[in-house]
């Protein structure tokens, strides 16, 4: 079951978009301040993040930024009714995903989650491999590939920038210890696990190829 955690401290609102949403059959966990959702996200795994930016104690951007810097990647669509292009620049500069500007379409809120999710757990096909882009899974032909903690981040940056060179500052910025030796080992240790050809772009980075 998908796994929405929503902030919003309007209480009329708050259980108008929960009734919306778990007619969809979403599973909603409400709070109303941004210090709840920090300690919820804590102790709980969710597949997107619906935030209001004024609530009390810790704001939506605030608590956005505080995730982000803490590598949480979930999707997250700030619902707000600030307006102004600050207020929006801002929200998208600390990591989100989507913004909708109060009053807005309950049902418009509804597409937006569904395409968003239908992207973010679609399957990535490169040859004879699949790769889920929620769970981070690896599979070879139906079977599960164990991946190091590093070499999952390596693996991700190479198969979601398909025919692009990843400059080599990315994955260094991924590395317990960043050091070009130490990246040189896990990409070795990636081929020798999963078989792929990686190109080594000299100076560069590297890249996976389609073809």
């Amino acid at each position: 079951m998908t796994k929405i955690l929503f902030l919003e401290d309007d209480k009329v609102l708050s259980e108008t978009i929960i009734d919306f949403l778990e007619d969809e059959g979403f599973h909603v966990t409400h709070v109303a301040n941004g210090e709840q959702a920090l300690d919820v996200t804590f102790n709980e795994k969710f597949n997107l993040y619906l935030f209001d930016v004024n609530v009390p104690q810790l704001n939506g951007f605030e608590l956005l930024k505080a995730l982000r810097e803490a590598d949480d990647k979930t999707p997250t669509f700030f619902i707000t009714a600030l307006t102004d292009i600050d207020s929006l620049s801002e929200g998208f500069s600390v990591g989100a995903d989507d913004y909708i500007k109060k009053p807005f379409d309950p049902d418009e809120l509804i597409i937006r989650i569904k395409a968003k999710l239908a992207v973010i757990n679609s399957d990535i096909i490169y040859k004879d491999f699949s790769y889920n882009l929620q769970e981070a899974v690896l599979k070879h032909k139906g079977k599960i590939i164990d991946l190091g903690e590093v070499q999952k981040k390596v693996f991700h940056l190479l198969i979601t920038h398909l025919d692009q060179t990843v400059d080599k500052m990315q994955f260094l910025d991924v590395m317990d210890q960043p050091t070009d030796q130490a990246l040189r080992t896990h990409m070795t240790k990636l081929k020798k696990t999963t078989g792929i050809d990686i190109v080594n772009v000299r100076g560069v980075g590297y890249r996976l190829e389609k073809s």
